[in-house]
């Protein structure tokens, strides 16, 4: 006599549940992505018609490798909380206030960036904007945004900008760095955590440095950067958090105020595609001198010609569509080289969705 059981024949387990409910997540930011570019789009060029730009076109097999990659990097993003890299909680750590705070100021504050770039005004900035004191270069309006990276509006916008522009996966490709930083840092094993220095450079609105005080709870974090605004809006991002609030100052990533050989490990996202080539060997040197034999710097941007050339038409779109004055020449720029020059050895480098890693360590020993 076969009884029949009342329970499904496989249940599906807490672990299973947890990664649906976070792919789920994951693929409904990226659907609000789509859904808001494609609106936004249609919307400004029926109200603020401009002869379109020569853009090249996205064939359905490159489309289809982005899902891979897309694919791919919820896999390891998932795999890697699994493994204790950093909490779980992460994966579900999206600020929804802010969100619904600011998702309608993004709209007011379209038009004038459609216009913006209707008009090629790159360094537009409103007069009581002060921006002396900064270096030429960074006087841009990236990505259109209004004020560029110099008010309150422009820091309480940007993480939304950049989550819509990535799908929702910014902070999922911001994770890609504490894998390696950790097992970078096993080279002070002898130390405590919190003898352990962590500056994250160009450190923006905090989302890192969140994902770093996570990942890390007793290290001490340093965070620097340009924006004053930035800066404040940082503290906003990281002042709850349990533990030790990561330092912050604004200063310039070429001539930091720390003393040589202060730093176990330095971060650096989504900065290099924004600088001139000498700023970012500057930058690269500058890490060099502040990190302790044996230390680890990891770098975070945008794929490259020679590791994705596939994504080639992305690349070559990219900074027609958005106000990226430096993006070509990086994306032809050898920094491996430049950081095996600089003394970084071993250099080793990965690729995830959109983004790509630099993962040099400093020798132990140095010679005098």
């Amino acid at each position: 006599m076969h009884i029949h059981s009342p329970f499904p024949a496989a249940i599906p387990q807490p672990d299973q549940l947890f990664e649906l409910a976070y792919r789920t997540l994951q693929w409904s930011k990226n659907s609000f992505g789509l859904a808001h570019k494609t609106l936004s789009s249609r919307l400004m060029n029926w109200l603020y018609p401009a002869p379109s730009r020569e853009t090249q076109p996205i064939d359905t097999a490159l489309l289809a490798n982005l899902q891979q990659r897309y694919e791919a990097l919820l896999t390891v993003d998932w795999q890697d909380a699994q493994r204790g890299i950093y909490p779980p909680s992460l994966l579900f750590d999206h600020p929804w206030d802010e969100f619904f705070r600011y998702y309608p100021n993004l709209w007011l504050d379209l038009p004038q960036m459609w216009l913006r770039s209707q008009q090629q005004q790159h360094q537009d900035f409103a007069p009581q904007i002060k921006t002396e004191g900064y270096p030429k270069y960074y006087l841009q309006n990236f990505h259109h945004q209004t004020n560029g990276y110099l008010s309150d509006d422009s820091a309480n916008l940007y993480d939304l900008q950049v989550d819509i522009l990535f799908g929702g996966t910014a902070d999922a490709m911001r994770r890609r760095v504490l894998a390696p930083l950790k097992q970078g840092l096993a080279h002070f094993s002898t130390l405590e955590p919190s003898q352990l220095k962590i500056l994250d450079v160009a450190c923006g609105t905090g989302r890192t440095l969140r994902q770093l005080r996570a990942t890390f709870p007793q290290t001490a974090l340093l965070g620097c950067d340009l924006s004053a605004a930035y800066l404040r809006k940082a503290n906003q991002t990281l002042h709850q958090l349990p533990g030790e609030l990561p330092q912050l100052i604004q200063a310039n990533a070429e001539a930091l105020p720390y003393a040589n050989q202060t730093f176990h490990g330095i971060t650096s996202v989504f900065l290099f595609h924004e600088l001139p080539p000498a700023v970012r060997r500057s930058v690269i040197q500058e890490s060099y001198r502040l990190l302790k034999p044996g230390g680890t710097l990891i770098i975070c941007d945008s794929i490259q010609m020679s590791d994705s050339p596939e994504f080639a038409p992305m690349m070559a779109n990219f900074p027609k569509l958005f106000h990226e004055p430096y993006y070509r020449h990086y994306t032809t720029d050898d920094l491996e080289a430049v950081l095996a020059k600089v003394g970084f050895t071993p250099i080793q480098t990965s690729i995830h969705l959109m983004s790509k890693y630099w993962i040099a360590q400093k020798p132990s020993l140095i010679a005098a």
